[in-house]
């Protein structure tokens, strides 16, 4: 039965009438030691087409990330949080307190496809030292024999190395540039290349299958000749096996909020951005290929794999019984 509203208080009137104007992910998680704490309904999740990277599926048990980077790709997914994909996603992250439970339950009926650790955020960032959920990802994903790649830059990793190790996983360190002005600037939240460099090092020395995610190359910025031979030989004295270049990816939300730091920061160099970028955020062809190219140039100098691992080969889970 309706209760007329001349019998409702008027204390009561604004529960009525009000809408809830609060951000969707703040009406729907629990925030928590200053991290936003909501269940997954999925944990595997469709790359998109700009990320520049192998693997089609990914996998992220937090989104926003601590690191800061300006010209990251995963900026987008806050927006449709009710989130700013600037200052709100380097500072407000989703946590995914499920990720575990949820993603045995989606490996149980995978393809074996290979899937990306961290795409949506890093997966060693300081929330990872709350919530360790990378232990038991690692372990789904090793007893799921999918092969997997875990991208990040933080040290924080080599705290999983010996699991990593034994579930046959991949590494993929991002080393883009080692010019700190440089990092400061555009990776404020992250260490520095150097960190990074002996990051790699130690994962090669604890048997890790470890690589180098060059990215994102910088237009006008971290692209010069001498700035990329730097990088690449700094990269080879790791031991690392391979290089994977990727030019920096502009998608919208991401291009907003890296222009805006390029006009402050470099205004001359904002025209030039808007004529090679197009509007789904690639880089004009043959500039990229220019520059993966002298890439790859150097890795041969240097002894490196230049370019995206092989696809690695999987075992099913369940192995086809013999007949005879």
């Amino acid at each position: 039965m309706r209760v007329p509203l001349d019998r409702v208080g008027w204390d009561a009137l604004p529960l009525v009438d009000a809408a809830d104007e609060r951000p969707l992910i703040e009406r729907r998680a629990v925030l928590r030691g200053g991290f936003y704490e909501a269940q997954a309904r999925t944990m595997i999740e469709r790359v998109p087409q700009v990320a520049g990277i192998g693997q089609r599926w990914a996998v992220s048990p937090y989104r926003g990330c601590a690191n800061a980077c300006r010209g990251c790709g995963a900026r987008a997914g806050h927006r449709k949080l009710g989130l700013d994909a600037g200052r709100d996603f380097d500072t407000r992250i989703v946590v995914k307190p499920n990720a575990v439970e949820r993603l045995r339950a989606e490996l149980a009926r995978w393809s074996g496809e290979p899937l990306a650790v961290g795409v949506s955020g890093d997966c060693y960032q300081p929330a990872e030292q709350t919530y360790h959920l990378m232990p038991g990802l690692i372990a789904a994903l090793g007893e799921a024999a999918v092969p997997f790649t875990v991208y990040t830059k933080s040290p924080l990793v080599l705290r999983d190395a010996a699991l990593l190790a034994q579930a046959g996983a991949q590494v993929a360190v991002s080393i883009a540039f080692v010019d700190e002005r440089i990092r400061r600037a555009v990776e404020p939240g992250a260490v520095g290349a150097q960190a990074r460099l002996e990051l790699v090092a130690a994962l090669v020395e604890a048997g890790v299958d470890c690589r180098v995610l060059m990215a994102p190359v910088l237009p006008l910025l971290s692209d010069a000749a001498d700035q990329l031979a730097a990088t690449v030989r700094r990269i080879a004295a790791t031991g690392a096996r391979a290089v994977e270049p990727v030019v920096l990816r502009l998608p919208p939300a991401t291009r907003t909020w890296y222009l805006e730091w390029l006009a402050q920061a470099h205004p001359h160099l904002v025209q030039r951005y808007e004529e090679l970028y197009d509007r789904a955020g690639l880089p004009a062809e043959g500039y990229e290929r220019r520059i993966t190219g002298q890439i790859a140039q150097l890795c041969q100098t240097y002894g490196l794999h230049a370019g995206p691992p092989a696809p690695t080969p999987h075992e099913p889970r369940y192995p086809q019984l013999a007949l005879v």
